[in-house]
């Protein structure tokens, strides 16, 4: 579904994302882990369409998209949120995710049967069904400036959802959560792509918890791929122990072990 061929981002003298090969298949759940100035984000950017790499390919479901503008990517079906959420504080809740709709350049038709409606799930197929699917239909008329900050991120994940994406990718989506929001969020992320049969990038700081939901871990330090397998296997990969140094991997890999 999306495929990162040897991509390297540098900022000037600084390499951000350093060679990395990636490969994310239909219907994975997928985290990247590392720590901070690792190059996750840059990387998601790049995946993304959001800055172009310096060098490498990017491939979504097998058309060659490197360089191409962010529409063109939202086009072959790559949606993604960020670290703060994107939403437009002024509009009601709906209207949001009304916007990702008309974004996306398809309009709920009147007979399901009519044209590319008949291939998108009930569930993405108008603000309200949307709204549903995240848990938000109570804040429909609310501006999204009045919802909670933990709201705001479940808002954003429905705009990205609005544009029937192939593949989603979510940066840091349980950065500022408590400890039992995380575990909703990780809930609703697995349930997405079960319901919806999406390909799934998951960047997280909160690492126990997004070990016990994704299948398959990547691990960025200092811009390289330093690891890539099951949760299992990546927690005992002396690199990843090493480039952690403290106890956060050792409490994530009794975690996974589980």
């Amino acid at each position: 579904m999306l495929e990162a061929r040897g991509v390297s981002v540098r900022f000037g003298g600084l390499t951000a994302v350093d060679a990395v090969d990636a490969c994310f298949a239909a219907g994975e759940l997928v985290g990247i882990i590392g720590p901070n100035g690792a190059g996750k984000t840059t990387f998601f950017n790049a995946l993304s369409g959001v800055t172009a790499p310096t060098s490498g390919e990017i491939l979504a479901r097998g058309q060659r998209l490197t360089g191409r503008r962010a529409e063109r990517f939202a086009a072959r079906g790559v949606a993604r949120t960020f670290q703060t959420p994107r939403v437009f504080a002024e509009m009601t809740v709906r209207d949001n995710i009304a916007f990702g709709l008309r974004f996306a350049g398809r309009r709920p038709r009147r007979f399901w049967l009519w044209g590319e409606e008949r291939d998108v799930p009930w569930s993405l197929r108008t603000p309200e069904s949307i709204l549903a699917l995240i848990g938000l239909p109570q804040l429909a008329a609310l501006p999204a400036a009045a919802i909670t900050p933990s709201q705001q991120r479940l808002l954003e994940i429905g705009m990205a959802l609005a544009t029937r994406p192939r593949v989603l990718l979510l940066d840091e989506v349980a950065a500022g959560l408590t400890e039992a929001e995380v575990e909703q969020m990780a809930r609703l992320i697995r349930r997405l792509r079960d319901e919806l049969d999406l390909t799934v990038v998951w960047i997280e700081h909160a690492v126990t918890t997004l070990l016990r939901h994704v299948e398959r871990v990547i691990v960025l330090h200092q811009g390289r791929k330093i690891a890539d397998g099951t949760p299992a296997e990546v927690v005992r990969h002396p690199e990843v122990v090493e480039a952690y140094l403290g106890d956060e991997m050792a409490d994530a890999g009794s975690g996974a072990a589980a």
